[in-house]
């Protein structure tokens, strides 16, 4: 997984999601063998699953995990913030160099 290999510590920052945020999964997640009563495997999230944060737990004293209950799917599984996007807070559109160029202009 290369855990070692990230220097950013995050929780030196505050966390990026609050508990009660409507989220969107953006990568498919797997059990890696630590889901109960769930094959080794079998898909927990699908890209694009909604969900909300429950709490906000830390692994290795360096990465946020967030506990997300997928309604849809009746489970809560920890993801860490890369793998999520806001549904409450979108981030704000990226500037495209057409974009840029057409806004210099008067």
């Amino acid at each position: 997984m290369g855990l070692g290999r990230e220097q950013e510590i995050e929780v030196r920052k505050p966390p990026v999601f609050k508990p009660g945020e409507k989220v969107r999964a953006t990568k498919h997640v797997k059990n890696d063998g630590t889901y109960p009563r769930k094959e080794i495997g079998e898909n927990l999230v699908r890209k694009g699953d909604v969900g909300y944060v429950r709490d906000i737990g830390t692994f290795l004293q360096q990465f946020y995990i967030y506990a997300v209950e997928w309604v849809d799917r009746g489970t809560l599984v920890g993801m860490r913030g890369k793998e999520l996007v806001s549904l409450d807070n979108p981030p704000p559109p990226k500037e495209t160099p057409a974009a840029i160029a057409e806004g210099a202009t008067p």
